[in-house]
């Protein structure tokens, strides 16, 4: 299998480091093509026990903020050899990827007389690179990329360029946020592909309405390796009464909802409530509103923003906690989670969850059995939520059986990889 990635590792990504971990380990051999060069310090432990080694494609400039000329002056060099090669051995699957991208780019146009989009070129590059790569390794039977919009396409256009078939994984926005795949790009990438595989079932009704021919398998990505070994190796933290302690984790981005959990902090203030809230993730665009927004309402010394964790820590953090915060929103743009991985790790600690029923959360959190589904931009919902539980011992234990007992028998990991697997000896025999 030719995995083709945009990024790898990244932190926000450890769903897909602990895919990969768990393929070898059921024998699935791996080559991992990396279209961006690794740009992060900070990576999950369960990377470095991953044996597959990233093959990173040449780093490029930014191609929006130049011209295409000016990007092929400083880059086309970098990629010769490789259309070279695929041409002379593969000829027709060249023209045809040629064309494809050609094709696009003057479907993408922003007008009928704008100029085509010149996005296409570059990937039509990087295809030719992964492309190479494969005609040297006879033994890689087939293409998966993960997210269906730049990784996908680059996966395409290396499929037809080597006539080995592929298929990808469409996660969230990547689904939702048509820009990403204009003029009706993802629905012939589905046409294209041997199949896709999605994370929620609401995902899958997405891309069979986008498609309906097309073959589509709902595989959940499961409790993260990293975690399920933590969970194996600890003990569960004993039940006692204390502070309520609300925790949210992801990247600091709107689609997460974390203002709304400030403004929920701040109404328990108002009700001189005893609390604390921790917001654990990434930096990212909603960093500086969510600051400013905890220094206007006095908040300071109640709701703190930490950057990222590693999973010991996180899952340190987990057993800390009363009560797990996630109140995701749709975007205007469509962007939204499909099923936020940390609500399985928050529910497999046994923490009572509070989030929204946005996308395919309703698929793992049903409101009133293992966790509470709140209106989305509702803070007062939000903080009357977090004081039921808080009131509520009796209920709060009630969520914390039940969420467990979800992860343990409909969210199992490595049962997922199991099957992944399975559609991939599928697809390599």
């Amino acid at each position: 299998m030719a995995y083709v990635l945009k990024g790898f590792p990244r932190l926000s990504e450890l769903f897909i480091a602990s895919e990969i971990y768990r393929l070898e380990q059921l024998e699935v051999p791996l080559q991992l093509h990396v279209i961006k060069p690794a740009d992060e310090t900070r990576k999950h432990g369960i990377v470095e026990h991953i044996k597959a080694k990233p093959n990173y494609l040449p780093a490029t400039a930014s191609l929006s903020a130049t011209t295409l000329f000016r990007w092929l002056t400083l880059h086309l060099t970098d990629f010769l050899p490789s259309l070279a090669k695929v041409l002379k051995r593969r000829p027709l699957g060249f023209f045809r990827a040629l064309f494809a991208a050609s094709a696009q780019s003057v479907r993408a146009r922003r007008s009928f007389f704008a100029w085509p989009r010149k996005l296409y070129v570059k990937e039509f590059l990087q295809a030719a690179y992964i492309a190479a790569n494969l005609l040297d390794s006879p033994d890689v039977g087939h293409i998966h990329a993960h997210f269906c919009h730049g990784s996908a396409t680059v996966a395409w256009f290396a499929s037809l360029m080597t006539g080995l078939p592929f298929s990808f994984t469409a996660h969230a926005k990547d689904i939702y946020c048509e820009p990403l795949n204009p003029a009706g790009l993802l629905k012939r990438k589905l046409r294209a592909a041997s199949f896709a595989v999605t994370c929620t079932d609401a995902n899958r009704a997405q891309l069979l309405q986008i498609e309906p021919k097309a073959t589509v398998h709902l595989i959940y990505h499961g409790l993260n390796a990293e975690f399920t070994a933590l969970l194996k190796r600890s003990a569960a933290a004993p039940q006692t009464r204390r502070q309520l302690r609300a925790l949210g984790v992801g990247r600091l981005v709107e689609k997460k909802g974390f203002d709304v959990l400030v403004e929920a902090c701040g109404l328990l203030q108002q009700r001189n409530i005893d609390f604390q809230a921790l917001i654990v993730g990434e930096p990212d665009d909603q960093e500086s509103a969510l600051r400013d927004r905890i220094q206007a309402l006095g908040l300071t010394q109640y709701v703190r923003l930490t950057g990222p964790m590693s999973q010991v820590q996180l899952y340190e953090e987990y057993q800390r906690a009363t009560t797990f915060c996630l109140p995701c929103r749709v975007l205007d743009n469509g962007d939204r989670d499909g099923i936020p991985n940390v609500l399985m790790e928050a529910m497999a600690c046994g923490l009572p969850v509070i989030t929204t029923a946005v996308s395919g959360i309703p698929e793992i959190i049903k409101d009133g059995v293992n966790g509470q589904l709140i209106p989305p931009d509702d803070p007062r919902a939000l903080a009357n939520a977090l004081l039921r539980v808080e009131h509520n011992p009796r209920l709060a234990r009630r969520f914390s059986i039940n969420a467990q007992q979800t992860v343990r028998e409909h969210f199992d990991g490595e049962m997922f990889a199991a099957q992944l697997a399975g559609l991939f000896r599928s697809a390599l025999a």
